[in-house]
């Protein structure tokens, strides 16, 4: 199986609840998860109580640590908008703004890595946000030619990561979240489903796994509170996530 081309050392986010599975997400799992694919398979397996036959053929050579640059394999898209691996090393958060009425870049030629909409003022929404680990923010304007704000002026950021190990894209959106939320509170929203076979709840407590991600971005609480909010869920995803590595450090 592929390994993880974003790494499979680091872990971050909530975990999904059961009450809020669907297409998007169907059973219990961090944003960033670390596995591998057979990994992943092998954890579902045993933890959903899937009956199947699964064997899992390791890869040679992959360590958790590496990214899919370090194969020398060459990339191949594993969605149109996933172009290249700066646009996956970002995806993990910038997916969230799927769930909103900001525009993640479709129509461009680096979806996920810019985002923006109409209303946004770049340098007054860099006043405050706080210091964001192994990423620079590039103030961009571009011209979505499809999706959201189609052939409107958008004016927002290109993610450059800096550095991968203290980069933490679920984090980093979540930052961005809260401050366009508070900075922009009549112009900013919630995308309304349908979405991904939803027609009822919303696309962003689909994407979160939870909807009280988006109930305390409401609140005005920081992405530093929420990640607060989930690390013992997540310790224990970790002591159980162990038994299915199959890689070495």
């Amino acid at each position: 199986m592929e390994p993880n081309p974003i790494g499979g050392a680091a872990v971050e986010g909530n975990l999904l609840r059961p009450e809020w599975a669907s297409f998007v997400g169907p059973y219990p799992l961090p944003m960033r998860h670390g596995f591998s694919l057979g990994e992943l398979a092998g954890y579902y397996r045993v933890t959903q109580d899937l009956s199947c036959d699964l064997e899992v053929i390791p890869a040679r050579g992959w360590r958790r640590g590496q990214y899919f640059d370090a194969t020398g394999l060459p990339w191949v898209l594993p969605s149109p908008n996933l172009p290249t691996l700066d646009s996956a090393l970002v995806y993990p958060g910038q997916v969230l703004l799927e769930g909103t009425n900001l525009s993640e870049g479709r129509g461009t030629t680096r979806p996920f890595e810019l985002f923006g909409a109409p209303f946004l003022e770049p340098a007054r929404i860099k006043a405050i946000l706080p210091e964001l680990s192994g990423v620079f923010l590039r103030e961009v304007a571009f011209e979505p030619t499809f999706h959201k704000w189609a052939g409107e002026l958008c004016r927002g950021f290109q993610l450059h990561v800096t550095h991968r190990g203290s980069f933490k894209p679920y984090y980093t959106t979540l930052t961005l979240l809260a401050a366009i939320r508070g900075l922009y509170p009549e112009q900013f929203a919630w995308r309304p489903p349908p979405y991904e076979y939803e027609l009822e709840r919303l696309p962003i407590d689909l994407l979160t796994g939870d909807d009280r991600i988006r109930r305390g971005l409401d609140k005005g609480l920081t992405a530093a509170e929420l990640e607060d909010s989930w690390q013992e869920d997540l310790a224990r995803f970790m002591e159980v996530r162990r038994e299915f590595l199959l890689y070495p450090d």
